[in-house]
């Protein structure tokens, strides 16, 4: 149950404009409010969760908040609560970051949500986007599927806002599987550099393993060594160590101006025979195999992926932000794992590791 009152008075409408502040996860309205809260909570679901239990059924609410809440494991139990009890029927997306509040100093991306108190499905929702708050004469608007905006059961919200990005979905949810459950998955880098600097190496040494960080990425490929500071660590702690194996890494941080938010390059392990063991920073992320290793073949079938232009621009569709999220690609859709090896056995012969190649090989398993 939500909140300490049982019975509650119930409203017709709720508008509301909530702070935006993370709070602990001990504090008294994370404690009072389980059912919506994991890890660091933010008020702002927290006002969002509390409006909607107060409106009576299909009553209606209207809230301008982040659009954080959309995809991520933080707030995976808020949307499987605020969408299971409601339904988006029309959301509004600024594109600029900083013109949605007069004379305030806020750098977020904010949207405004109209939801309906109901648990029956809504067959469309419209999306319309502005720059700032001050043209909303200037919209552009798109219907489409309520299933197309609100999937899977983590209850990730796509903010699409016009038709190519539309063209994107619809292949890519006609895949029944994720990473998992084909035996991968993405892991975020285990090395935090700047905590573990008395293991850090400039240079090879007796007992030294690489420390692959973002840079050594290059053209589809990881480069070692780059003569790059600290890219060797000497430790036993084996929370730091990882086995010498072939894995698909993808940069965790990218800029905002930068064209790609996914940049993967592929790791194989039989170019460095000399180590047991490697270590990876934890500013990028790697595919890895659950039980077994990842055959060559898989691992370029994994880069076919993640160097598409298709698999891009979905992710920048889930999120919004410059930070690739392993969960969040976890949760992906993704062929089956045969068809993962055969883009790989194409990528393979063709030897040709550009995006535009990786296009035409997925684009043959999207029909």
């Amino acid at each position: 149950m939500l909140g300490g009152n049982s019975e509650p008075k119930k409203y017709d409408f709720v508008i509301g404009n909530p702070p935006y502040m993370k709070i602990p996860k001990d504090a008294p309205e994370a404690t009072a409010m389980p059912d919506v809260c994991y890890g660091a909570p933010n008020l702002y679901f927290i006002f969002a969760a509390m409006g909607l239990f107060n409106l009576d059924v299909d009553g209606e609410m209207v809230y301008i908040i982040p659009r954080s809440w959309t995809s991520g494991a933080y707030f995976k139990r808020f949307r499987q609560y605020f969408l299971a009890e409601g339904k988006l029927e029309h959301i509004h997306l600024f594109v600029s970051r900083n013109k949605v509040f007069d004379k305030e100093d806020v750098l977020q991306e904010t949207i405004i949500i109209k939801v309906k108190k109901t648990n029956q499905t809504l067959e469309k929702v419209t999306i319309t986007s502005s720059q700032s708050n001050n043209d909303f004469d200037n919209l552009t608007s798109l219907t489409v599927p309520y299933s197309l905006v609100v999937s899977g059961e983590d209850y990730y919200v796509y903010l699409v806002t016009d038709e190519k990005e539309v063209s994107v979905l619809e292949p890519l949810h006609r895949f029944d599987k994720t990473l998992p459950d084909i035996g991968l998955k993405m892991k975020t880098g285990l090395t935090v550099d700047f905590r573990n600097r008395e293991i850090l190496r400039d240079d090879a040494e007796e007992g030294a393993i690489p420390l692959f960080y973002s840079q050594h990425i290059k053209q589809g490929e990881v480069q070692f060594p780059i003569q790059k500071e600290h890219e060797y660590v000497v430790t036993d702690q084996k929370g730091l160590m990882q086995d010498n194996r072939n894995y698909l890494f993808v940069k965790r941080f990218t800029a905002k101006e930068e064209r790609r938010r996914l940049q993967c390059g592929v790791y194989l392990s039989k170019k460095y025979p000399q180590y047991k063991k490697i270590s990876t920073q934890n500013k990028i992320n790697f595919v890895d195999g659950l039980i077994t290793e990842m055959s060559e073949c898989l691992v370029y079938g994994l880069y076919v992926i993640f160097n598409s232009t298709l698999y891009d621009e979905y992710y920048r569709i889930l999120n919004g932000s410059t930070q690739v999220n392993s969960t969040e690609i976890n949760a992906m859709p993704v062929p089956d794992l045969e068809s993962i090896q055969e883009m790989g056995r194409t990528l393979m012969k063709s030897k040709d590791m550009s995006e535009s190649n990786c296009n035409m090989i997925l684009e043959g398993y999207c029909g």
